[in-house]
Formats: C-alpha cells, sequence, structure tokens
C-alpha cells in the first residue's frame, strides 16, 4: 500500500475533527462542548486542533459550514426534482425550512450558529447559496417570468426569508406546527415577484 501524502494526512486530520466536533456540538452545544470531546473522540492531541482551526470557534464554524452546505445541496436536489425553474426555487425554499426539524440543524445551524459566528448572511456556506438564487432568478428574469426588481436584492430576501423560517421553526415550542405557518407564508411573500401569468398550480406542498 502507497504511503498517504502529507496533504492526505491533513485531510484526514480535518475530517476527524470535523466530525467528532459535530457530534459534540450536536450533544452538548457550543458552550457545552469542551476541547477533550472534540480530541478524544478523534483520538487526535489538542495541537492537531489548534493547527487546523485555531480554536474551539474556528473548529464550530467548519461544522457549521459543512452541514449548512449540506443543507443547500438537499434544498437544490428538491429543486431539482421540482423542474427547476420557479417551482423549483420554492421547492429549494420548503425544503430548506423543513430541515429545521433536524435536531442537529436546530442545535448547531440555526440556534447555536447565530450566536457564536454572528450574522449567517455572513456565512461562506450562505454566500454559496446566494449566489445560486442569483443565478435562477437571473435565468427567470430573462424569460420574464418575474418581475423587473433587482436581482441581488430578490435574492437576498428571499434567502432570508427560508434563513428566518428556519430560524422561527427551530425556535418554536411546536416546530411541527410551525413548519405549516412557515411555509405557507414564505410561498405567500414569494409569489409576490412573479409575472401573474406564470404562477402555475404546481406549488410544492408539505405532506
Amino acid at each position: 500500500m502507497a504511503a498517504r501524502t502529507r496533504g492526505e494526512m491533513m485531510k484526514e486530520t480535518r475530517e476527524k475533527l470535523i466530525a467528532s466536533g459535530r457530534k459534540a456540538f450536536a450533544e452538548k452545544g457550543f458552550s457545552g462542548a469542551s476541547m477533550d470531546d472534540f480530541t478524544a473522540e478523534a483520538g487526535l492531541t489538542r495541537g492537531a486542533l489548534y493547527h487546523n482551526f485555531g480554536d474551539k470557534r474556528g473548529l464550530f464554524a467548519a461544522v457549521v459550514d459543512e452541514i449548512d452546505s449540506a443543507m443547500a445541496a438537499h434544498a437544490q436536489a428538491a429543486g431539482e426534482r421540482a423542474g427547476g425553474g420557479w417551482d423549483g426555487l420554492l421547492a429549494e425554499g420548503h425544503a430548506y425550512i423543513e430541515m429545521a426539524l433536524r435536531p442537529e440543524v436546530q442545535r448547531i445551524v440555526l440556534l447555536d450558529g447565530p450566536s457564536v459566528l454572528g450574522d449567517p448572511s455572513q456565512w461562506p456556506s450562505q454566500n454559496r447559496c446566494l449566489q445560486a438564487t442569483v443565478a435562477t432568478l437571473s435565468d427567470l428574469a430573462i424569460q420574464g417570468a418575474i418581475k423587473p426588481v433587482d436581482i441581488e436584492g430578490l435574492a437576498r430576501l428571499l434567502n432570508g426569508m427560508a434563513l428566518n423560517a428556519a430560524l422561527w421553526v427551530a425556535s418554536s415550542a411546536t416546530p411541527e406546527a410551525t413548519l405549516q405557518k412557515a411555509v405557507a407564508a414564505f410561498e405567500c411573500l414569494a409569489s409576490g415577484i412573479v409575472v401573474k401569468q406564470q404562477i402555475t398550480s404546481a406549488s410544492v406542498r408539505l405532506p
């Protein structure tokens, strides 16, 4: 078996630390998780954590980026299944909001994330999601399917609605009931940008 390169070993170390951090943050939250939780679970030293992430907050940021990126990929897949375009964009929003029911997402991304890392709109994962929304809206604008409004402004507000809806669900005492209200409100507000004759009956509904 060929010896692993230094780059491969560093990548493996990062992945182990992120996996152990993800488990600890989900179970204990940011404030309750300790350095020993991360290193013992991964079988590594504190030095490895400091070298790769700087501190606990740096590891937490990497964990949030991984989970939020996976959420965006899940939402994008839902949009593709809905056929793309406007219906796909609604499906993406619905899928993202619905993931607020997942305990790991609730604890790490939606509850601890903003308090530890600050404004979610500044997170790298959210910026990547914004660019994808801009691309979809640009295509819809070319087709004349949406009203002539600044595309970046629309993208920021649509993504902000989905994120804030997810935050509402995550912090609710009755998340299942809140999810239904959040999705209905998201669709109602989002549909205001569509040229009326372009609206179809294919709007995505939660089961």
